[in-house]
């Protein structure tokens, strides 16, 4: 059973952040760009989970985080330079946090907070 259907992401500058998801998304295996106006939108391949960005002039990043999975350690060593190539800020990792237990930690260019891990 999947986890999530969807995640709708807001940001309060839409153009401040599109390089940065797209180069992140398509990371993460959301590789289907789908163009809807006032979207930024990918999708897995299959078409049955999608991440979109939207612009809400009011938004204010708050402790909120969403965290993706990584298949192992190596992957997410990956992804944080990814993260890091893209823009991303207040990176933290890529560690291995408590035993077991590794991930890297990271903002978007407006302060949506992130996570990438991994549990064996």
């Amino acid at each position: 059973m999947k986890r999530y259907d969807h995640i709708d992401l807001r940001v309060p500058d839409l153009p401040a952040v599109t390089a940065f998801y797209e180069t992140l998304l398509p990371a993460l295996g959301f590789t289907r760009r789908v163009e809807i106006e006032g979207w930024l939108q990918f999708e897995s391949e299959d078409g049955t989970e999608f991440f979109g960005v939207t612009e809400s002039p009011a938004h204010v990043a708050n402790e909120n985080r969403i965290a993706f999975k990584a298949g192992s350690p190596e992957n997410i060593r990956r992804l944080a330079a990814v993260v890091t190539s893209a823009g991303g800020s207040n990176i933290e990792g890529p560690m291995e946090y408590t035993p077991g237990y590794h991930a890297v930690f990271f903002e978007d260019p407006c302060g949506n907070r992130f996570e990438i891990c991994h549990r064996t």
